[in-house]
């Protein structure tokens, strides 16, 4: 070639390259996020002080009597009418003392996450009661195959960055038992981080002897906690509920960090204004902050504040809006405008199928959350048909989205190497195209995502392959996974003496 120039790389090379996998991740979890401010400085100012003063002059109704003396120890006051009021210094000082960061441990310690900051996690959440089956493409009733399934798909998802139980087994009646076969689908199936709900205060306990067990011997779990409780021991509007109290003195005294969630409905349970639902809302999931702060100061929790949608026409659940996204990354941003480890719902389409309703709900919402600056963004992965489905196909879809997302929030580095004026002026003087230059070839490797999922042939070759929707893909995906991935998280010892103990199905 003229000039004593080669020809750098040719069709196979470039194909071998794409098929290759990447040296490095071009966008791994934990990005930050907070560039999407939906409230801005004074509004900020202005929801806070309503959430102050609601707690202040109407305070908290129905108020556990253990919980009512440790509030009143700690400056809280009663009225005639058995409420209890919040002093803003009681609620500052709540703030205040709050733990900001922690660590979210994996039994695979290579799996912690650091929760705080502006550090971005997508994760799961929900208690499904139907499952999409893969063969027929219809709904049917959970069961607890399905929740050891979806653990096991979750489980080599590397964006799902903590798994909570994701579904309900439909077909365990008793209620201890059911909390107990959650937790041991969990231990079974995956060592990320994983999340679980109580249904009363006395299963917790118990559960700390399976958990212990697990984690190498009596006392164990409590040094190095691998599992969180979600919990929502406020009822909107503006009231306690007893056993979820309970669940959280028992939380605290195992040293279970918490998830305080607050899912107010805006028009039923919280005002129907954006604005009004936002300030109740944050008043409410201040009242289990300073609740946690009653017990024991510091203690873990993640300041949940999940503002959830009905649709006003006709009472439904919607998960999937617009008002979803604004009011969910506006929670994000109260949040960490208070300093304090934020969680939100997102990705919770309220489509049946694995469609483009799906696609369009579940992408707006997530990365509104995401962009807001979520720490924990819950509800991400795998939900479905307003929260009462999920899906084997949406876990590996949206396993894929939540890439995009982080590439996203991965914004642009802007250096001597990375603004290319040498590549630039190569070019231009030289072949006249990038292809193939070594400014490219590491680019490649850098600053793309190359999804394994969506489609990018042209349309002949994408119709010589069989004409695949995403769902198509999807569903083979998680059917290689369930074919292939059978983890044995639990040894033979420990798997026996938790079977000795408990009644695993």
């Amino acid at each position: 070639m003229a000039g004593g120039r080669t020809k750098r790389g040719g069709r196979k090379e470039r194909l071998a390259l794409r098929a290759a996998k990447p040296l490095v991740d071009p966008c791994p979890p934990g990005q930050s996020g907070g560039r999407y401010r939906p409230l801005e400085d004074e509004d900020l100012r202005q929801i806070y002080q309503t959430a102050l003063d609601l707690l202040a002059k109407l305070g908290m109704g129905e108020v556990p009597d253990r919980l009512k003396e440790d509030l009143l120890a700690a400056g809280a006051t009663e009225t005639d009418n058995d409420r209890l009021l919040f002093p803003e210094d009681l609620v500052r000082s709540a703030i205040d003392g709050a733990a900001k960061t922690f660590t979210f441990h994996g039994r695979d310690d290579s799996r912690s996450i650091v929760v705080g900051g502006d550090r971005v996690y997508f994760g799961t959440g929900g208690a499904a009661v139907q499952t999409l089956d893969m063969e027929s493409g219809l709904y049917r009733p959970s069961t607890l195959e399905d929740l050891h399934n979806f653990t096991r798909v979750q489980d080599v998802l590397q964006n799902v960055s903590w798994f909570t139980r994701c579904c309900v087994a439909t077909d365990v009646e008793d209620v201890f038992d059911l909390d107990v076969n959650t937790v041991y689908a969990l231990l079974k199936n995956t060592t990320k981080p994983v999340a679980t709900s109580f249904t009363l205060p006395e299963h917790v306990g118990p559960i700390v002897d399976m958990l212990d067990i697990a984690a190498g011997g009596p006392g164990a779990f409590a040094k190095r906690p691998f599992l969180k409780a979600h919990i929502s021991p406020v009822i909107s509007p503006l009231r306690y509920g007893e056993d979820a109290v309970g669940v959280v003195y028992e939380c605290i005294r195992h040293n279970i960090p918490m998830s305080c969630i607050t899912a107010a409905q805006a028009g039923a349970t919280a005002p129907a204004t954006l604005a009004g639902f936002l300030a109740q809302s944050l008043a409410e999931t201040l009242a289990s902050l300073v609740m946690v702060h009653a017990i024991q100061p510091g203690f873990p929790m993640i300041f949940s504040n999940w503002p959830l949608v009905i649709d006003l026409r006709t009472g439904a659940f919607s998960g999937g809006g617009g008002e979803t996204a604004v009011l969910n990354a506006a929670s994000a941003q109260l949040t960490n405008w208070l300093g304090l480890p934020s969680g939100v719902a997102s990705s919770m389409t309220d489509a049946k199928a694995i469609d483009a309703q799906a696609g369009v709900e579940k992408g707006v919402t997530s990365l509104a959350a995401a962009l807001a600056g979520g720490n924990l963004i819950y509800e991400s992965s795998g939900m479905t048909a307003s929260l009462l489905g999920a899906s084997f196909e949406a876990f590996v879809l949206d396993d894929e989205m939540h890439s995009m997302t982080y590439r996203a929030l991965r914004g642009v580095e802007v250096s001597p190497e990375s603004l290319a004026f040498d590549a630039i002026c190569e070019a231009v003087l030289g072949e006249g195209h990038f292809l193939g230059g070594q400014n490219t070839y590491q680019a490649m490797e850098r600053d793309y995502f190359y999804p394994s999922l969506a489609d990018r042939d042209e349309p002949r070759t994408w119709a010589q392959n069989g004409a695949q929707d995403a769902w198509t893909r999807a569903r083979s995906r998680a059917a290689e996974i369930l074919a292939g991935h059978h983890p044995a998280y639990l040894t033979a010892e420990q798997d026996q003496r938790i079977r000795e103990k408990f009644k695993i199905f």
